[in-house]
């Protein structure tokens, strides 16, 4: 029976994606790619999301230090055959090697939002008056 597509990723697509997470952080951790964008930045891979069909990873990854992180992303998927080819070794179990897409990971950027709204003073008002309702 076919998996429905509404109901998220499948366990295995889970674990593929933190094994491809695990050995692209470290192949970014050698310094192995010449670029001066990829050189003078920290990557961080939060997160690697796989296809169904194991053959694309969409790699969420936040440039550390970087004055712009959108030229660090571009860089990135310039040199996305390089890195694939990096990759294989630690990936050897796959039956295909997949194909690396990078994408700048805002989920920081949306934390910050949501919790600079929770400190405001419309939030934190409506929040004392919750609160005084339930002493009542």
């Amino acid at each position: 029976m076919p998996r429905s597509t509404t109901s998220g990723p499948s366990q295995r697509m889970l674990r593929v994606g933190e094994q491809v997470r695990h050995a692209l952080s470290e192949t970014l951790q050698r310094g192995e790619i010449i670029d001066p964008l990829i050189e003078n930045a920290v990557v961080s891979v939060s997160e690697v999301r796989m296809s169904p069909d194991l053959k694309i990873a969409t790699a969420f990854v936040s440039p550390l230090g970087a004055r712009d992180a959108d030229a660090v992303i571009e860089a990135l998927n310039k040199h996305a055959k390089f890195i694939r080819g990096r990759v294989s070794g630690a990936l050897r179990q796959m039956k295909y090697m997949p194909e690396f897409r990078f994408r700048q990971d805002t989920s920081f950027d949306n934390f910050a939002r949501i919790n600079d709204l929770l400190k405001s003073p419309e939030v934190a008002r409506d929040l004392d008056s919750d609160d005084n309702k339930e002493e009542e």
